[in-house]
């Protein structure tokens, strides 16, 4: 309801109340943005539009989004005390939880195309039911070979969901000046997760459930909403304007025209089949970028709690409260970085500049033995680490539409995947290896930093509307 309101009174124009909530809307929608240029239709009908399309799309994207992300990050909160309970070493742990990009990866590209093809609130909500049963069975895991299985599975289920998300809902809605903006707000998800989570696990993880272990109650706990929503989520959102009943029909002609004349322009320059969107040069060189950043995404993410609280010796609530800080950071950050995105239109910079930060928290991390340094550094790469999500989804659907995004968006998320399973693994290895995270941090480091020279290589010409 929140969210809901802030959306409703941000593009209003009305006076928020509030320092948050003024925070938010000069973010989002400050009273000088060329939001009211011919860029941005200020028209009644265009205000209402697009406010339905936030309230009716982007909500529930969002909320289904913070599910996700909590299924994802609860394992590195149930490490905590699982490993110890299962008698999992820190290179198990890793590969666990690699293994669950592997089956990410097998399943993403044809996910895409079918929710493409037929009806993208229908697969999400295949995905979510499915998820959620197979997160609430790790609950009831003894063995090494249970853990890898369901994280493989888990993976599987949950392939293709930021595709679709990226691909075939919010193009449908945004154009693309307006889309780094929608998918910032969307992505604060990832951000909001980790500040409703993180608290709620090291709480979890100290109290019995019927008799359970707190890790598998965190399991059970965080399974169960993803089920529920997903019967909501079919009832509340609409694949395209044509069959949103919530629209009036000058609103839904509005929204139908901007996507059809976006399309227009995209075909015009060229029209790209499956195929050739996967063979392109830019779609190859965002796969290997993509690789890189989410290794280090991943790696830093599912090890962050243990490295914090070896490094401070806090309870696990306490580690559960203090992760809040860096999040709420983040949060903000990439929200800049997906309004300024959109004023100015450039994209490489925008992208590469949270890689640096990141990879420099990452390298002052190894060097700190102070809790408090060590904390402070955590904040830096966690501000740095999220930044890009403000602006790289928006970048393939500027110059694809239609199947081929689709494909080309499954295809680099699933290199990300590979990613996410390398980073992860390789870290743990390393731990074991050396008995410390120096090493698999500057390895990590490694990988942002390259990530980002690669992002500043990217073609000048990635906004439709300055053409």
């Amino acid at each position: 309801m929140f969210l809901k309101a802030s959306l409703e009174t941000c593009e209003l124009g009305t006076r928020p109340q509030g320092l948050f909530m003024d925070i938010i809307c000069f973010l989002l929608y400050p009273r000088s943005h060329p939001m009211t240029s011919n860029v941005h239709d200020s028209s009644e009908v265009a205000v209402r539009a697009r406010r339905k399309a936030y309230r009716n799309i982007i909500l529930p994207l969002f909320i289904t989004s913070v599910i996700a992300y909590l299924d994802r990050i609860n394992l590195s909160y149930a490490a905590l005390t699982m490993n110890e309970d299962l008698g999992f070493s820190d290179a198990v742990f890793g590969l666990g939880a690699g293994i669950f990009f592997a089956g990410y990866v097998f399943f993403e590209i044809p996910g895409a195309l079918i929710a493409e093809k037929f009806s993208p609130k229908w697969w999400l909500a295949r995905i979510m039911i499915s998820w959620g049963i197979v997160s609430g069975l790790m609950a009831f895991m003894t063995q090494v070979w249970e853990f890898y299985l369901l994280r493989f599975l888990l993976g599987a289920a949950e392939a293709s969901l930021y595709p679709v998300l990226y691909a075939s809902c919010i193009p449908r809605w945004f154009v693309a000046r307006d889309r780094p903006r929608a998918i910032a707000l969307m992505l604060t998800s990832l951000q909001i997760s980790s500040i409703i989570g993180a608290p709620l696990a090291g709480w979890v993880l100290g109290v019995k459930f019927f008799g359970m272990k707190g890790w598998q109650g965190l399991f059970i706990i965080e399974a169960i909403p993803a089920i529920i929503f997903a019967f909501i989520l079919v009832r509340w959102m609409a694949d395209s304007p044509k069959e949103a009943q919530w629209l009036e029909e000058d609103e839904r002609q509005w929204l139908i025209t901007q996507f059809e004349e976006e399309n227009a322009r995209k075909k015009s320059t060229k029209d790209y089949t499956i195929w050739q969107a996967l063979s392109d040069k830019e779609v190859i060189k965002l796969c290997l970028t993509y690789f890189l950043w989410i290794t280090g995404f991943w790696g830093f993410g599912y090890w962050m709690p243990t490295v914090l609280k070896s490094t401070s010796n806090w309870s696990n609530l306490a580690v559960g409260w203090m992760i809040v800080i860096p999040m709420m950071l983040s949060l903000f950050f990439m929200l800049w970085i997906g309004h300024r995105s959109s004023v100015t239109g450039e994209k490489r910079w925008h992208g590469a500049i949270g890689t640096f930060i990141a990879a420099v928290g990452l390298l002052c991390g190894t060097m700190s033995n102070h809790p408090i340094w060590a904390f402070f550094f955590l904040c830096v790469t966690a501000i740095g680490i999220y930044a890009p999500f403000g602006v790289w989804w928006s970048y393939p659907t500027n110059f694809l539409s239609g199947p081929a995004a689709a494909g080309a968006i499954g295809m680099i998320n699933s290199f990300g995947n590979i990613g996410g399973f390398v980073g992860p693994y390789i870290t743990g290895y390393l731990k074991n290896l050396t008995g410390s995270f120096t090493l698999g941090w500057i390895y990590l480091a490694g990988s942002l930093i390259v990530s980002g020279l690669l992002m500043l290589t990217m073609r000048r010409d990635v906004d439709l509307e300055r053409s």
